[in-house]
């Protein structure tokens, strides 16, 4: 059993060192290579062009309906208010009586 456990940590080693110089060679081959850089045109393409939009046909004008007459709304008439006098309401503050702070020793 020890040993499966240790061919096994020992093959994920292997498996890893060869990925890894692997990679490794790849990034190099990578940074080695030169980039074509495209060339950045200088000159705008031209507009489109802005489409016509066809004219709308003519909706023919249709005679308007005649409104219903309304029927007219009794007037109402309220009683007239009592003439009391409304009370008044104070306009001053009152004042908060305060206690006298004990004697101090």
């Amino acid at each position: 059993m020890a040993s499966f456990q240790c061919s096994l940590v020992l093959s994920l080693v292997v498996v890893l060192s060869i990925s890894s110089i692997q990679m490794s060679l790849a990034a190099r081959n990578l940074l080695q290579t030169v980039p074509t850089i495209p060339s950045i045109p200088t000159t705008l393409p031209p507009l489109p062009t802005i489409p016509t939009i066809p004219t709308m046909p003519t909706i023919p004008s249709l005679p308007m309906p005649t409104l219903p007459t309304m029927p007219t709304i009794p007037q109402l008439t309220l009683p007239p208010l009592p003439a009391t006098s409304l009370p008044t309401i104070p306009t001053t503050m009152p004042t908060i009586p305060f206690f006298s702070p004990p004697p101090s020793n």
